[in-house]
């Protein structure tokens, strides 16, 4: 019986440990070679992205599975996604940027994020999708924590140390350790140094 434990211990651990790092490992040197700048120590899952060279991941960067760098516009120089050192990033977030989103050190991304950079025009006259799409850059301070399936959305700036509660949609600028929640979000609290 025990010797059945032990085999079961040693194929798990070679089953979610190294082939996970060996798999890593040539997911990063693949987007390396397309343009990615990916610091140290950070571990790429699977993940999708449409202009490898628009995203920059700083060092020991903890990223889930399903991430989407969805770079939404033709071809320019990079990057535009810039994510700090030691940011994680939950599964299934969304990164759907025009003009250019900055996310700070030890920032907490829950799963389900959406960050979304533009919008289509709604003047009457002209079909929505032929309209311009305008665009503002999105700002994430360091240390900030964003709950489950937040929403952010096209030029807001959340400063340093913040929190969202979880589903908010944020579509105005949070102040330094300003805690927000609801749709569309709202201050609701402040953290306060002890």
């Amino acid at each position: 019986m025990e010797g059945n434990k032990s085999i079961h211990q040693a194929f798990f651990i070679l089953k979610f440990r190294l082939i996970a790092v060996f798999g890593a490992w040539i997911r990063k040197s693949w987007y390396r070679l397309q343009g990615m700048r990916i610091g140290s120590k950070t571990l790429l899952p699977p993940i999708k992205v449409n202009w490898p060279h628009q995203v920059a991941l700083g060092n020991a960067c903890k990223l889930e599975t399903g991430i989407r760098f969805k770079y939404d516009g033709a071809w320019k120089p990079g990057p535009s996604v810039l994510i700090g050192n030691h940011v994680f990033i939950g599964s299934d977030c969304e990164f759907n940027i025009t003009s250019h989103i900055c996310i700070g050190d030890h920032s907490l991304i829950a799963s389900g994020c959406r960050f979304i950079d533009h919008n289509h025009g709604i003047e009457p006259g002209s079909p929505m999708r032929e309209q311009d799409c305008p665009a503002a850059s999105i700002s994430i301070g360091e240390d900030v924590w964003l709950g489950c399936n937040v929403v952010v959305l096209k030029g807001v700036k959340i400063g340093d140390g913040a929190v969202i509660g979880a589903g908010a949609v944020v579509t105005k600028t949070v102040m330094p350790m300003e805690i927000w929640a609801g749709v569309p979000a709202y201050k609701i609290g402040e953290r306060r140094k002890q």
